[in-house]
């Protein structure tokens, strides 16, 4: 068996933590959740609302899983992280489903959490399977 692989994504958002983008073992993608940080300067204040946050958070993790060579299709499951569940669930829900074609739906659970780093509304983080060539 091979070791994991432990995978930094040039281009990626600076991690805000000792951690890698991704990890990848046994045929699978491990994926570090996401902020809605900007991939270009990790300065810059997170966008306001969660509309603007969830697509901040799905363009990085599909920026990730571009680079390590995979994409959102072959995602398997996701976890999102709400710091105001009630409020933001069906709004993230609109502009999340738009990253996804109907049939192929990840597997998902949705928490609602008293706080994320930076103070954001949303982090996502997702499984992929690596398909063979």
């Amino acid at each position: 068996m091979n070791d994991p692989l432990f995978l930094m994504v040039p281009g990626a958002p600076r991690p805000v933590a000792p951690y890698s983008h991704a990890v990848e073992s046994a045929g699978f993608i491990f994926l570090t959740g996401q902020l809605p940080n900007d991939p270009e300067d990790d300065h810059r204040p997170f966008p306001q609302g969660i509309e603007a946050q969830t697509l901040r958070v799905m363009n990085n993790l599909r920026i990730v899983l571009y680079g390590v060579g995979s994409r959102l299709e072959d995602v398997v499951s996701i976890r999102v992280f709400l710091t105001h569940f009630d409020r933001d669930y069906a709004k993230m829900n609109e502009i999340y489903r738009t990253f996804f074609p109907p049939d192929r739906l990840p597997a998902r659970t949705c928490i609602g959490v008293s706080g994320l780093a930076r103070q954001g509304l949303v982090e996502i983080d997702a499984i992929a399977r690596r398909l063979k060539d």
